[in-house]
């Protein structure tokens, strides 16, 4: 599922940069007497490519990552694993990385596309503004990844830790209002991959230190609470 929603904002994305801007012109220019629309860039296909992933996309990871350890555990399958010599900790650890490693791959795969479409396209395609954005997108998918690994962890139910998921994703969007926040926590993550797409200044350096260190202690608490959970 995953894979086919990146791909598919990936193949779309400078398609909809480039022609959009065109179809509203000339749906709605004579309604609003002649309005001129700028003529689309290269710009406007990493934009896109952003907003696709730090909303559609993220949205799909926490909806997908819901039942990341609890579904392991409804099927049986966790039982099996933990009869041989590994670790409850262990078996969470290597669940997160390995989705974090396939969430990597994917998006790599879609930015590749998305820089070589926007290329073919506008035929300019400065490749930093780009990988920046989805590095720094990254970050913030790995950091939920982190997240639903501990509420899958902790929650029975898929749909219980994809809802409290979504809480989280928004306290974290309202959460960026606060400039304090907004500069040196995770929370600026929703925001940054868009101006460094755009090609705008922009501070990283804390909220990914801060986010990745989040991560990393969500990643550590779910193992230590799975520890204690009845199988």
């Amino acid at each position: 599922m995953l894979p086919g929603i990146v791909i598919f904002f990936a193949l779309t994305g400078p398609l909809l940069a480039k022609f959009t801007p065109q179809l509203v012109g000339a749906v709605a220019g004579s309604r609003l007497g002649g309005l001129k629309v700028p003529t689309p860039t290269y710009t406007d296909s990493y934009i896109q490519w952003t907003k696709n992933l730090t909303q559609i996309v993220l949205i799909a990871v926490i909806i997908v990552y819901g039942s990341l350890v609890s579904g392991e555990v409804r099927s049986g399958t966790a039982v099996l694993v933990l009869t041989k010599p590994l670790s409850r900790r262990a078996f969470v650890l290597v669940k997160a990385v390995v989705q974090s490693v396939f969430l990597a791959v994917v998006v790599a795969v879609g930015a590749l596309i998305t820089w070589l479409l926007t290329l073919a396209i506008f035929g300019a395609a400065p490749a930093g503004a780009l990988w920046s954005a989805t590095g720094v997108f990254l970050v913030q998918g790995l950091l939920f990844v982190a997240l639903m690994t501990l509420l899958s962890s902790v929650i029975g139910s898929a749909a219980g830790s994809a809802g409290a998921g979504l809480a989280g994703f928004a306290v974290l969007a309202i959460a960026a209002i606060w400039k304090p926040l907004q500069d040196y926590s995770p929370a600026a993550l929703s925001s940054l991959p868009g101006e460094l797409a755009a090609a705008k200044p922009a501070s990283v350096g804390w909220p990914v230190v801060t986010s990745l260190a989040l991560a990393l202690v969500l990643t550590g608490l779910a193992g230590q609470l799975f520890r204690r959970r009845d199988l």
